[in-house]
């Protein structure tokens, strides 16, 4: 029994939070709405925000990327069901290549709020806040009906041309698309 116990509690361990790449740094649970308000009180702070790529701009010694931010979920992935918060800058030392963290890829990131930085969005020149990466997940994609029948995986079903809506109470529903077997 205490070996069934054991088993069921690494199985469960494995599967539950966080991506290690975004794990393993200690943060405080700032949101962005909180510190966007007072950037200079939350200056040199640790977290961990997402949300959707807008663009890279590779510099000489460094990479910054626009993020439009959307809270995150309990396994930190941005979610786009929510209200997206604003922008923020990540700089990064290292080379992040345009073709890998394109448009409208998810990103999670930890790092440091270092202040903030001026953009122009459009016509309008704003500030936003600039977040040094300490690290940096970008999300695989997962196709929400790869089949065109309307199979939405494992656990719960679609909407299928034959038996029209299915049922999306599953525990692997997650927000039109279904989350991996972790």
């Amino acid at each position: 029994m205490r070996l069934y116990l054991l088993l069921a509690c690494m199985f469960l361990s494995a599967c539950a939070g966080l991506p290690s790449a975004v794990r393993e740094v200690p943060v405080a649970d700032v949101s962005y709405t909180q510190a966007s308000r007072n950037l200079d009180s939350y200056r040199d702070t640790s977290v961990r925000w997402g949300g959707v790529v807008i663009e890279v701009e590779n510099e000489e010694d460094f990479t910054l990327v626009q993020v439009l931010s959307y809270p995150l979920n309990y396994y930190g992935r941005p979610q786009l069901n929510k209200t997206s918060e604003g922008r923020f800058v990540i700089r990064s030392s290292e080379f992040l290549d345009p073709a890998v963290y394109a448009k409208d890829k998810e990103i999670t990131v930890a790092g440091v709020l270092k202040g903030d930085i001026q953009r122009t969005i459009g016509k309008k020149t704003v500030l936003l806040p600039l977040l040094s990466s300490t690290a940096i997940y970008l999300w695989p994609v997962y196709q929400n009906d790869p089949y065109g029948y309307g199979y939405r995986g494992y656990g719960g079903w679609g909407v299928s041309p034959y038996f029209g809506y299915g049922y999306y109470g599953s525990p692997f529903y997650w927000g039109g698309y279904y989350r991996p077997y972790w």
